[in-house]
């Protein structure tokens, strides 16, 4: 996602991905991944199809969520969910767009993490802009299973100093705070993967 331009990611005409599969196979890369643009437009397209939600890494450098907004818009079509991952430092991008497309959700865990000391913050700017619906918590850890622990300790502790500090100022009740609490750290993610359902 280099440069400044939104993603414009449209579904491939069968003869140019029947033609990249071939040269891919040909030429296959030594770095792990999918690299070829024909043949990730056909993934995206294929997830977007299988009607599970599509988890999208977004945030550091070249990952601003906002160049998403034509695939987005694309996208609402199928009604698949898409599950923005991240963010950090264009986590207020990632709640804009959850609030802007009702198939669109920003998952926090991997924007905590980075930033660090401003969790709470960038906690509170996300709940700011985001229907509490759209927001969930997924750990957002990698590698080491301590820093899923990590994870969850700076999630708990940011939401409750950002909804502890509302209900303190007096725009919240504890009941509001507690029901928000319930959605952002389970609910939402219970709701958007499905997984109250048996199958």
């Amino acid at each position: 996602m280099a440069g400044g331009k939104d993603v414009a990611v449209p579904k491939p005409y069968p003869q140019e991905f029947r033609e990249d599969v071939v040269r891919v196979a040909r030429n296959p890369a030594g770095a792990a991944g999918v690299r070829d643009p024909v043949l990730l437009r056909h993934l995206l397209w294929s997830a977007l199809a299988s009607g599970l939600p599509l988890q999208l890494h977004t945030g550091g450098d070249s990952g601003e969520p906002r160049r998403l907004t034509e695939f987005l818009r694309a996208a609402a079509g199928p009604g698949t969910r898409v599950v923005m991952l991240g963010g950090y430092p264009y986590h207020r991008q990632a709640a804009r767009l959850a609030a802007l497309f009702p198939h669109v959700h920003a998952d926090l865990g991997a924007a905590l993490g980075p930033s660090g000391a401003r969790a709470t913050e960038v906690l509170a700017e996300s709940l700011e802009i985001a229907p509490f619906g759209k927001l969930m918590f997924g750990g957002g850890g990698r590698q080491l299973p301590e820093l899923h622990a990590v994870g969850a300790l700076a999630f708990r502790e940011a939401l409750g100093r950002v909804l502890g500090g509302w209900v303190a100022e007096g725009s919240w009740s504890w009941r509001d705070a507690e029901r928000v609490a319930a959605m952002v750290a389970a609910g939402n993610a219970r709701r958007v993967y499905r997984l109250d359902e048996r199958g």
